[in-house]
């Protein structure tokens, strides 16, 4: 278990409550429709690879906090843990920034991109970062989908 670990957790549970429906959203951002993943990708360019990495990579120590506290921007592909979270949190996250849905006095250097970006640029890019995820991955999210589905709403 990595250092604020615990706080994932708790804006996890945060976000899910402010987020889109899981069903109707997860099949807006598609990593198989190639004309999203395209758009996704150029403003992925524009908007995330400067901190994300041109390759989804991350920065460097991306676990380890800098000297001002703040977490570096955690890698998109298959070795962070973005794949982890439903696609409403990754949405909620890129539309209103990190701070937004965090706990109080939290510290981020991710802003949110709902003023720059539609609704459908960010299903967009999401499908783009998405794509480079391995088989493996995308099956397992597409069946915790599936359960997320068959769990009766509250």
């Amino acid at each position: 278990m990595f250092r604020g670990q615990g706080r994932c957790a708790l804006f996890a549970a945060g976000v899910v409550a402010a987020a889109v429906a899981w069903p109707a959203f997860a099949s807006r951002a598609d990593p198989d429709e190639g004309a999203q993943v395209e758009r996704g990708g150029e403003f992925y360019a524009l908007h995330c690879a400067a901190c994300h990495g041109a390759r989804l990579e991350g920065q460097p120590d991306w676990r380890r906090r800098k000297p001002d506290g703040r977490l570096p921007a955690p890698p998109h592909d298959e070795t962070g843990h973005t794949w982890h979270h439903p696609d409403a949190i990754l949405f909620a996250i890129t539309r209103d920034g990190f701070a937004a849905h965090a706990p109080d006095g939290y510290e981020t250097d991710m802003p949110g991109f709902g003023d720059a970006l539609s609704d459908n640029d960010i299903r967009a890019v999401l499908a783009f970062i998405k794509s480079h995820w391995p088989e493996h991955i995308r099956a397992r999210r597409r069946a915790a989908a599936v359960r997320m589905e068959k769990e009766p709403r509250q």
